[in-house]
């Protein structure tokens, strides 16, 4: 049944190994990688190699015979990877953006400039509640002034922070 072998029936029976066994091929392959198309690679390579030999094929029972050759292909497909580098998605090997930081120096030093401005009362004021996190109350404490010092001098800095920024063309 297997052993004839001339155009169309080697052709004829290569759908035929295929259409019974390849499914049970795959199912085996796939219980040993989780890989679906190292499987279904295996699976063809398989078939491919037991075409090359039908004439030698046995007729009963070719099950036995594809599977072997199953195993030895998935077998040397792990031993070539091995010895291979490590292959790499398209996506990881894709080089990580770098976020452009641009805006973000413009910004400090527009920053900068209009801290510059300021009275040294009030850049002081600023630079511990805003830039340090501190509270009014440590604030005033650490400069030895009153809480309602501390705090008018904020309102007032935060205002003509406000116009420095609008002088310097800032309109957020």
């Amino acid at each position: 049944m297997f052993g004839s072998v001339s155009g169309r029936t080697d052709e004829q029976l290569l759908r035929r190994l295929h259409d019974e066994h390849a499914g049970v091929l795959y199912a085996f392959v796939h219980r040993y990688t989780d890989d679906r198309q190292l499987a279904e690679d295996v699976v063809q390579e398989t078939l491919l190699r037991a075409w090359r030999r039908i004439d030698q094929l046995d007729t009963d029972d070719p099950r036995s015979y594809l599977f072997t050759v199953a195993r030895n292909v998935l077998t040397d497909s792990w031993r070539a990877r091995k010895r291979r580098p490590i292959e790499v998605d398209a996506a990881q090997a894709a080089p990580t953006p770098v976020p452009d930081q641009t805006d973000r120096t413009l910004d400090s030093m527009l920053v900068a400039e209009a801290l510059r401005r300021l009275s040294t009362d009030h850049r002081t004021v600023v630079e511990q509640l805003y830039f340090h996190g501190r509270p009014v109350a440590d604030a005033a404490r650490l400069l030895g002034v009153a809480e309602g010092t501390v705090k008018s001098r904020a309102y007032y800095a935060v205002r003509a922070l406000r116009s420095i920024f609008e002088e310097l063309g800032v309109s957020r």
